[in-house]
């Protein structure tokens, strides 16, 4: 039941063996993996689906990241409308808020955020949240614009404290976490993570970035996640093998409701 819930295997640090990191990843046992669809803006709003055209157990969202915000014009937000509804197409996303690199000035981010929820709410598909030291706006418009949809959705990639994950728990938010986990300077995830409901947890890779120890400082690939989950169990003192099968059953609760094994 293990399932990389989000990476980029559209980004060019695959172009050259992505065949075999995919024949890698089955070799692992992956079950499923999410191709996050946001490639490098608009106009490439498919890059996810492209992907997910590769093998019958990849999956894609779609999205505007938030550093390609001032990208978005009413052709893209018409686009991912379209793609939103496509039969592999499972969430949209990553979206939300980046206020670390700033690639677009906020208040377009933040329009663009709320656009972007509102067509998923649209299409009845939940969200993947990007948020990066942005978490009090993030929260605010999540709790205005998302939570009376009464749809779940992701935070992508965890990095905030107890307060946001217990407000996102609190919307029905499932949260994710990346190689980050296995860091040893991240204590503060690591104790958070080991106290947190399992039944709304999810692994990933985000790869190509934040490859997992002991593979740290190499290109990271969706096979990695077993060092995830692993790192998971070891903090719950649970065998590897409980946490992938509650992960991946609820990778396919969210996400894949009428195919839940």
């Amino acid at each position: 039941m293990l399932v990389d819930s989000h990476c980029h295997l559209d980004f060019p640090q695959f172009d050259a063996d992505r065949e075999a990191v995919l024949d890698r990843a089955e070799q692992a046992g992956l079950r499923a993996i999410l191709a996050v669809g946001v490639g490098q803006g608009p106009p490439q709003l498919d890059a996810g689906l492209r992907m997910a055209a590769l093998r019958p157990w990849i999956y894609a969202t779609v999205g505007i990241h938030p550093h390609e915000a001032r990208l978005a014009d009413e052709a893209a937000f018409a686009e991912l409308a379209r793609l939103a509804r496509e039969p592999k197409v499972l969430a949209v996303g990553e979206i939300g808020l980046d206020y670390h690199y700033d690639h677009s000035p906020r208040p377009v981010q933040r329009q663009v955020f709320i656009r972007q929820m509102e067509l998923a709410q649209a299409a009845g598909k939940p969200i993947i949240i990007h948020c990066r030291e942005a978490w009090p706006d993030c929260l605010e418009l999540l709790e205005q614009f998302w939570r009376p949809s009464g749809l779940p959705g992701i935070f992508h990639c965890f990095s905030g404290g107890p307060e946001v994950a217990e407000r996102g728990l609190a919307m029905g938010f499932y949260i994710s976490f990346a190689g980050n986990l296995t860091f040893s300077k991240a204590t503060g995830l690591r104790e958070l993570a080991a106290q947190l409901p399992l039944e709304r947890l999810l692994v990933e890779t985000d790869a190509p970035y934040l490859a997992p120890v002991p593979h740290r400082g190499q290109r990271n690939e969706p096979a990695f996640v077993a060092e995830v989950a692993r790192k998971l169990a070891e903090l719950r003192g649970i065998t590897p093998e409980r946490v992938c099968e509650q992960t991946g059953t609820n990778f396919f609760r969210l996400l894949m409701p009428d195919t839940c094994p």
